[in-house]
């Protein structure tokens, strides 16, 4: 049997799970491996850069897909749970599942295709290829893929402790060149006694000003209680510039709060989103696998008057 597709692994991926166990991408991948009647060949098939077989990408795409949609949950790294609405959806007696019928269904999966679309309907990898020129479908699987390293970078975040968090955002403003990569021009400060700023980093080379930090593992919304805070902080250390770093996402008010500072401090907020965004851009927490050449010919180098 052939390689199945993302979409042909949805639903039995699903339903693999429907016994309410936590299951590792090592489990889903034999069972399925198992279930589509693969071949050694098959299940060993890699993609052309070698990083990974077809089968584990595939896999990928499709369990972010179920937990956009909330049919399953990844309660730890790398462990994959059903929902009480992946059972629902179990039990309705639906036998086929793709991206159109989340999309159709599921308003977190909708919200998800809004903040990641490229403004084109996406219903079937055959579609794409017959509508997008070679060098756009490049350009959009590329952003597909960090779109997948963001929530796994989060993921992976959530499961380290709020001292490492801590020292992770030092790194990522250092790698944006604040600092400028100095041994001492970046500390982390958190901990009992660190009157609300868990790290400093200097703005320039000379550390003639620098930013302090507020860093927040959280799963829940920031609100505008903690950012009044991190602004007091900031006025009792004398400090004009802050960062507040989180892992989640900053409520409406809490971003009012932040833009009132205006005039008196410049505070900016990084939500999860941006902070994934950030550290992919720059090279901290991951690593290039491939590299593709995009080439175009050289018209200088066939114009024959130069020769």
């Amino acid at each position: 049997m052939a390689i199945p597709t993302l979409h042909e692994i949805m639903f039995p991926l699903l339903r693999f799970c429907q016994d309410g166990n936590e299951h590792s991408r090592k489990e889903l991948v034999e069972s399925l491996s198992d279930h589509f009647q693969l071949s050694d060949e098959e299940r060993q098939k890699r993609l052309p850069s070698g990083s990974m077989t077809y089968l584990y990408n595939r896999l990928g795409w499709a369990k972010l897909g179920l937990l956009k949609a909330g049919l399953i949950t990844s309660p730890k790294r790398g462990i994959y749970k059903i929902t009480n609405e992946g059972g629902k959806l179990i039990n309705s007696g639906i036998s086929d599942l793709d991206s159109k019928y989340l999309y159709d269904n599921y308003a977190s999966f909708r919200e998800w295709k809004g903040q990641t679309s490229t403004g084109i309907t996406e219903n079937t990898d055959e579609s794409i290829e017959s509508t997008i020129a070679p060098q756009e479908l490049i350009e959009i699987s590329h952003k597909k893929i960090n779109d997948e390293l963001s929530e796994e970078i989060l993921e992976s975040i959530k499961d380290c402790s709020p001292d490492f968090f801590e020292r992770l955002v030092v790194k990522l403003l250092q790698a944006m060149g604040y600092g400028h990569n100095l041994t001492d021009a970046g500390q982390v400060k958190g901990g009992v006694g660190d009157g609300g700023i868990d790290g400093i980093i200097d703005e320039d080379k000379l550390g003639l000003d620098q930013i302090y930090i507020q860093a927040k593992r959280w799963q829940g919304s920031v609100g505008s209680p903690e950012i009044q805070k991190f602004i007091g902080a900031l006025t009792s250390h004398g400090a004009r510039k802050g960062v507040f770093i989180t892992t989640s996402h900053f409520t409406n008010d809490a971003k009012k709060v932040a833009d009132s500072t205006y005039g008196t401090a410049n505070l900016v907020l990084i939500d999860g989103h941006e902070l994934s965004k950030r550290m992919i851009e720059h090279n901290v927490g991951v690593n290039i696998v491939d590299t593709y050449h995009v080439k175009r010919i050289d018209n200088d180098f066939f114009n024959d008057e130069i020769y």
